[in-house]
C-alpha cells in the first residue's frame, strides 16, 4: 500500500483547496444539500486581539477566547457576532462555543491545541457509549466544544485548527491513557452548525463529531492526519438527522466518515438513529475505510447517501460494520459512483466487527442489516473485491449491487468474494459476486435505476 509523504500530503490538500474555492463560485449549478442551514452574515464582529489574543505561538491564549466568547453569549447581539481570528498562530487550551456565533479564522491564522493535557477538563461519557470510548469513566472534553448551541458557524478563509494530536497518539501507543482523547471539534445536543473552509488537522482522536444534533453542514473542509495516527476519524455523525457532509478532502489514520448512533446496550436504551445523511465529493485516503456506517449503531443508521466519492489508497473502500450484542438496525442505505484506487478490498459488509463496552451487552441483541444498495463503483488495484459476513440468526438481506468492476492486482491474492449468511442481488459486477446475490430473482431490489 502507497504511502504519501508529508510534502505530497501538502501539495495535495493544497489542490483540493483550491478546488473547494473555485467550485463553490459554480454551487449554484451543482447539486448540494447544504440548503439545510441557512449562512447568516452577522451584525457584530469582535477580533480575539480585542480580548488580549497574541499569535506568536508561543503565548497562551485560552483568557482570550473564553473572554471573547463569554462577551457574545452574555451581549446577544442582534444576528449574532462574528469572531475573528487574525493571521497569527495562536496556542489555546479547549474552549466552548455559543450559540448565533461564528469562529471565522482569516488565511494564516492557526488555532493551535495546547500539549499540556495535564489539567485538560473532563466531562461525563455519551449516555449512548455508557462511558469513554477508549476507556472506562469519563473522557476530555473536545478541544472546540459545543453543548446545547445552535445557530454556530467555524468558518474562514482556509485557517488551520491543529490538534496537536502527537502526545495523545503517544500515550495511546503506550498504553497511559487515563481516559478516552479528546475529538478536536464536538457538538452535542445542537442544531442548525454549520462548518467550512477550514483545515483541520493532527486531532487527539476523531476530528469532527456531532451527536444528538440535527441541522449539520460541513463542507469545504480538509481533515489532515498522518496515516498512522490511531483513531483519528474524519467526520463521525453520532446519533444525529439531517447532516450534510460536501467538497471535502480527508486523509487520516482512520475512517474518513463514519456513521454512529451508540454502543451495544447504552445505545440501545438511549435509541436515538443517525439518518437523513448525505456525504458527496468526497476525495481521500486512510488505511481504513472511506465511506463507514458503524460498528456503532445500536441506535439504528437508515436513510444514508453516498455519491461522487474518489478514493485512494484505502483499507476498505465501502465498510458497514456491526456486531453480535449491537441490536439496532443499518437500512436504507446507497452507496453510488465511487472510484477506488489502491486498496485491501473494495466492499465489506460484516456482522463481526468491533468491541463491546463491558460485559454487559445481550448476545441476543443482533443487528438487522437490509437495503444496502452499491452501484456504479469502479476500482484498480484492488486486492478483493469485496466480503459480506451476515450472522446466523439475522441475515442480511436486500443487498443489491449494480454496475461495479474491481481490477485486482497481479500475484496471489485470494477470492474475489467471500460471503456468507447474505440475500440479495446483483447485475453487472466483475469479478462475478458470490452465489448468495442472485442475478435471477431481484426481489427488492428491483427499483435500481
Amino acid at each position: 500500500m502507497l504511502l504519501l509523504s508529508s510534502n505530497s500530503i501538502t501539495s495535495t490538500f493544497l489542490l483540493f483547496i483550491f478546488f473547494f474555492n473555485f467550485s463553490s463560485v459554480f454551487s449554484t449549478y451543482t447539486e448540494t444539500c447544504s440548503g439545510i442551514v441557512p449562512f447568516r452574515q452577522r451584525g457584530d464582529t469582535v477580533s480575539i486581539t480585542d480580548f488580549g489574543g497574541i499569535g506568536d505561538g508561543k503565548t497562551l491564549n485560552t483568557k482570550a477566547f473564553r473572554e471573547a466568547i463569554y462577551r457574545i453569549r452574555h451581549l446577544k447581539r442582534r444576528g449574532g457576532t462574528l469572531l475573528y481570528v487574525p493571521p497569527g498562530v495562536y496556542l489555546t487550551e479547549s474552549f466552548n462555543v455559543t450559540s448565533h456565533m461564528t469562529l471565522y479564522l482569516a488565511a494564516g491564522a492557526v488555532i493551535k491545541a495546547t500539549q499540556r493535557y495535564s489539567n485538560w477538563p473532563l466531562i461525563a461519557p455519551l449516555p449512548s457509549y455508557g462511558r469513554g470510548r477508549e476507556l472506562p469513566g469519563g473522557r476530555y472534553i473536545s478541544f472546540i466544544h459545543g453543548d446545547g448551541v445552535r445557530d454556530v458557524i467555524i468558518t474562514g478563509e482556509n485557517g488551520t485548527i491543529d490538534g496537536q494530536g502527537d502526545v495523545w497518539w503517544n500515550m495511546w501507543r503506550q498504553r497511559t491513557l487515563q481516559f478516552t482523547r479528546p475529538n478536536l471539534v464536538e457538538f452535542i445536543n445542537s442544531e442548525n452548525i454549520i462548518i467550512s473552509n477550514v483545515i483541520f488537522k493532527n486531532s487527539p482522536f476523531w476530528n469532527i463529531h456531532p451527536v444528538y444534533c440535527s441541522n449539520v453542514v460541513v463542507r469545504y473542509v480538509t481533515i489532515l492526519a498522518p496515516r498512522d495516527s490511531p483513531n483519528t476519524d474524519g467526520i463521525d455523525p453520532d446519533s444525529s438527522s439531517n447532516v450534510c457532509i460536501e467538497d471535502s478532502y480527508i486523509s487520516t489514520g482512520d475512517d474518513l466518515v463514519a456513521v454512529k448512533s451508540g454502543w451495544d446496550e447504552y445505545g440501545i436504551s438511549y435509541g436515538r438513529p443517525s439518518y437523513g445523511i448525505t456525504i458527496r465529493r468526497l476525495t481521500g485516503s486512510s488505511p481504513f475505510a472511506g465511506i463507514a456506517i458503524g460498528s456503532e449503531t445500536s441506535g439504528g443508521v437508515e436513510n444514508i447517501l453516498a455519491e461522487h466519492i474518489n478514493l485512494f489508497n484505502m483499507g476498505v473502500g465501502i465498510h458497514i460494520k456491526t456486531n453480535i450484542g449491537r441490536g439496532g438496525f443499518i437500512k436504507n442505505i446507497t452507496v453510488s459512483n465511487v472510484y477506488i484506487e489502491n486498496a485491501r478490498q473494495g466492499i465489506k459488509i460484516a456482522g463481526d466487527v468491533g468491541d463491546h463496552p463491558d460485559e454487559n451487552f445481550d448476545p441476543n441483541a443482533l443487528p438487522v442489516v437490509k437495503g444496502i444498495t452499491v452501484k456504479n463503483v469502479w476500482g484498480v488495484k484492488v486486492l478483493q473485491a469485496g466480503l459480506i459476513h451476515g450472522l446466523r440468526d439475522s441475515p442480511f438481506t436486500e443487498i443489491c449491487f449494480y454496475d461495479i468492476n474491481f481490477h485486482g492486482v497481479t500475484g496471489p491474492r485470494s477470492p474475489p468474494w467471500k460471503c456468507s449468511d447474505v440475500f440479495g442481488f446483483s447485475h453487472q459486477v466483475s469479478p462475478w459476486p458470490c452465489s448468495q446475490l442472485s442475478s435471477q430473482q431481484p426481489g427488492s431490489c428491483t427499483n435500481y435505476s
